[in-house]
């Protein structure tokens, strides 16, 4: 019988009290992709940190196509033929794409060598697997998914026979995470040997071989994929039934209560990245802003939340809000009906190292329910954020529990909990589920949509298509500050969607990946 291309027998690691993996084993066989998926905190990072070398087990035995194999370090790893794509891309920005392929693996300290050699294998490399690149571009000048190919070019040039890729297409648009499966039929048709992390159910069904699911530290199940189904893997995950799908009446829009119009946003840089968009969101609405990430809907929300100062005009409930920053801040965005959950709740929406019961009550500090006379008070604020933490499910429900002992969905919750709760007139919300395990995006996805339900204007703002598509009742698409169009969520999908974001409309089969990556390598940069 063919040997496993890795096989891991009882891997332990606990840091500290915390458990992290328990005598997991698994086998992955050579020439497949096999997807690992779980919860988050599930040990799936862990175990993948244990196999590259970052990590070292407590106990258990890691074998290599058969071979008993000690991996103290990454170096170690490479040399047992494992390469690893990372969530974030570890290149350096400045250099070119052929100094990015060699760095650490030169062949002397004469570097004109190891480029020509390189320059070389590139193009093998390169005409081999489809992961065509200009080896002469600055990094910072390729589009994500050209800096993801180069990532893989790195791992391949040094011999890597078995890849791991973690959440590849968090950053991708549809088409260019189409040509990333393609690239990885292509590795696997040559023997490579692939493992996927990832959240996306969907990708999981579309593109493995075998799944293997992690739940709390242990390996719950082994399946063929062909053999299961998005329902069942996500029972696996959680541990109970799960609702895919979002379950929502059609939307009964009343009075506009956000009207956004010519709005201009210039960053601290001076790059003017919301370029005269106009939009409006009614009452009893969920209006979603797709886009890849960087193209302007991170500060338009900054701007709605009163972070960062524009031009244009905004009016809510008829009443313009100053832009101009002297009077316009988080504070005053609150008192005239508007909440807000940042895009990131741990540098925006938390303050990690307080407790959630203070986390609970930052900018409502000056609610009269909070304060007794000139004094906070505290014992009605661990009363509401205790009675908040049972209706939103945080676990566990301590309110003096710091917030960085909690979960990303956990703290997902705390941030929700204290805007939804509010009652708001808008509400700003950005990657609701960014991070966040199968259960917690079910339950958050009927908070916004309970919200909705109630009368509510909702602006989403989601780099996940199938959120985006699921949630909202009108979909804006944002490309380089600009809004490409409006589409009815009923009468589009994905294809079109990842057009519009790629600044690209007409047909899909007439626009090449290559046509999308270089639109977004150049969006914020005058060049499109």
């Amino acid at each position: 019988m063919t040997a496993p291309a890795i096989e891991l027998k009882g891997i332990s690691k606990a840091f500290g009290p915390v458990q992290a993996n328990k005598d997991i084993s698994i086998r992955v066989m050579p020439g497949t992709i096999h997807g690992i998926i779980g919860e988050n905190g599930a040990g799936k990072s862990t175990l993948m940190s244990i196999l590259y070398g970052f990590y070292k087990a407590d106990k258990g035995e890691i074998f290599i196509g058969g071979t008993k194999t000690d991996i103290p370090d990454s170096q170690a790893a490479i040399a047992a033929g494992i390469g690893m794509v990372f969530q974030h891309f570890k290149l350096v920005e400045n250099f070119t794409v052929l100094e990015n392929i060699i760095l650490g693996a030169e062949d002397s300290g004469l570097l004109r060598p190891s480029l020509s050699r390189a320059r070389r294998e590139l193009k093998a490399l390169a005409d081999e697997y489809e992961l065509n690149v200009d080896p002469d571009a600055i990094v910072e000048d390729i589009g994500v998914g050209m800096q993801q190919r180069v990532e893989i070019l790195k791992a391949l040039y040094r011999q890597a026979d078995i890849l791991i890729l973690d959440e590849p297409t968090g950053v991708l648009t549809p088409a260019e995470a189409d040509h990333l499966f393609r690239i990885l039929e292509n590795l696997r048709r040559e023997g490579k040997t692939i493992i996927l992390i990832t959240h996306k159910l969907r990708e999981i069904m579309d593109i493995t071989d075998t799944v293997s699911v992690m739940r709390r530290g242990e390996m719950t199940a082994t399946v063929k994929t062909v053999d299961t189904s998005p329902q069942e893997l996500a029972e696996l995950m959680v541990g109970r039934k799960v609702l895919l799908r979002v379950e929502k009446a059609p939307a009964r829009p009343g009075d506009v209560i956000l009207d956004v119009q010519n709005l201009n946003v210039t960053d601290a840089k001076g790059v003017h990245r919301v370029k005269g968009i106009s939009f409006n969101v009614r009452a009893g609405e969920i209006l979603g802003i797709a886009g890849v990430a960087g193209n302007g809907q991170s500060e338009l929300l900054e701007v709605l939340g009163g972070y960062e100062k524009a031009s244009g005009k905004i009016i809510v409930n008829g009443t313009p809000i100053d832009l101009t920053g002297q009077k316009s801040d988080g504070q005053s965005r609150r008192r005239r009906g508007i909440a807000h959950v940042p895009e990131d709740r741990q540098a925006e929406g938390l303050i990690m190292d307080y407790a959630a019961w203070e986390n609970t009550a930052f900018g409502y500090h000056h609610d009269a329910r909070y304060r007794n006379g000139l004094f906070m008070n505290n014992a009605a604020i661990l009363q509401d954020t205790t009675e908040k933490m049972e209706r939103f499910d945080v676990r566990p429900p301590d309110p003096k529990l710091a917030a960085k002992n909690f979960s990303g969905g956990n703290q997902q919750k705390i941030v929700l909990a204290r805007e939804i709760e509010r009652n708001p007139d808008l509400l700003l919300i950005g990657q609701p589920t960014r991070g966040v395990d199968i259960g917690a995006i079910e339950f958050i996805h009927q908070q916004i949509v309970a919200l909705r339900d109630q009368g509510k204007a909702i602006l989403l703002v989601s780099v996940e298509l199938e959120e985006i598509l699921a949630l909202s009742d009108r979909i804006a698409v944002m490309f380089d500050g600009h809004i490409m169009g409006e589409r009815d969520p009923a009468q589009t999908d994905e294809k079109e969607l990842g057009l519009l974001m790629a600044g690209m409309t007409g047909n899909p089969s007439q626009v090449s990946v290559k046509d999308i990556e270089e639109n977004l390598a150049h969006a914020g940069t005058g060049k499109v």
